[in-house]
């Protein structure tokens, strides 16, 4: 047990670190790009710090893991929301560009609502994710155009950039260093998450709903605090938006395309509480055209309150 618990945490700060220089090096090349804040945070940066997800779900629906697969994708989305937007809120209050309101988030939902629909009997099959992988390449190439044509064109460094801009090779560099961390500290979690669950005698949804997917969303809470202090609102909630639904389209639809997923302890619950919160961004973006630090404080209320349920045979 011990000695599972320092591999899962080890494969955590692996994981982080991975997902780390991912960011870092494709964030560098999206700014030499001229790529707008907005949908730096949409895309790539949401894309690169759900990096960890994506490799641990595929680790574990290759594995025949399907409780962690989609355990991973709806309990990130979940804790995306509820926590890292509530603590990101609490610090600073978030504001909202009419983009998000308008396009991103409405996008969000209807692709919440597929996925809950489509996976309410606990399988996903490989038409669901070639239909998934379709809607991410769409959204992905029209955001980029949408940026080109609305945003105006970005100069300032975001998160942790350093002032002067690498070279190119660097760039590349740390992608693919990223990119070999990632798959070999997903496939430590994942084995590791699995002897927790046999040990503890819970689900493995319940570890995937948990500390699976609390873990491979700590790229994302690093990034959107970091965004909420240093008052870019733009990369805070883009980053969570275009994470859930990379989570969605991407990760559900890779997963499944390379071996169908089949779940059989995720219920109806998990599949409610994410809709509910993804639903409820919307009206929280649009009060006053921004999240308040009370609102925020409300998300991290809710998050407990749905930990608490899903560990209530623990307590």
């Amino acid at each position: 047990m011990i000695t599972s618990v320092t591999l899962l945490v080890l494969s955590l700060f692996a994981l982080y670190i991975g997902a780390g220089w991912l960011v870092k090096g494709s964030t560098e090349i999206a700014l030499k790009a001229k790529i707008s804040n907005l949908v730096i945070g949409l895309t790539i940066v949401a894309f690169g710090t759900s990096a960890p997800e994506l490799v641990v779900s595929l680790n574990a629906s290759l594995s025949g893991q399907g409780d962690i697969a989609v355990g991973n994708i709806i309990g990130s989305n979940i804790f995306n929301i509820a926590a890292i937007l509530g603590i990101s809120a609490a610090i600073q209050p978030l504001q909202a560009k009419r983009q998000l309101t308008r396009l991103d988030i409405p996008i969000l939902i209807a692709a919440t609502a597929v996925f809950t629909l489509l996976f309410w009997n606990g399988v996903l099959g490989r038409l669901e994710g070639c239909f998934f992988l379709a809607g991410i390449i769409i959204y992905t190439v029209f955001s980029l155009y949408y940026s080109r044509k609305h945003e105006k064109k970005v100069e300032e460094q975001i998160g942790e950039l350093e002032k002067q801009p690498e070279p190119w090779y660097k760039d590349v560099l740390y992608i693919v260093g990223g990119l070999v961390i990632l798959i070999f500290a997903s496939n430590l979690l994942v084995n590791n998450a699995v002897s927790i669950a046999q040990e503890l005698g819970v689900s493995e949804a319940v570890i995937g709903l948990t500390i699976v997917a609390a873990g491979t969303s700590m790229p994302e809470l690093a990034t959107s605090v970091v965004s909420a202090l240093k008052k870019n609102p733009d990369i805070a909630i883009g980053n969570i938006v275009g994470s859930n639904l990379f989570n969605i389209l991407a990760i559900a639809g890779t997963s499944s395309v390379v071996s169908p997923i089949a779940a059989k302890n995720v219920n109806y619950v998990d599949l409610l509480v994410m809709l509910g919160l993804t639903l409820l961004l919307l009206p929280l973006v649009k009060s006053g055209q921004k999240i308040s630090r009370a609102e925020g404080w409300a998300l991290i209320l809710v998050y407990l309150c749905y930990l608490a349920w899903l560990l209530r045979d623990l307590i």
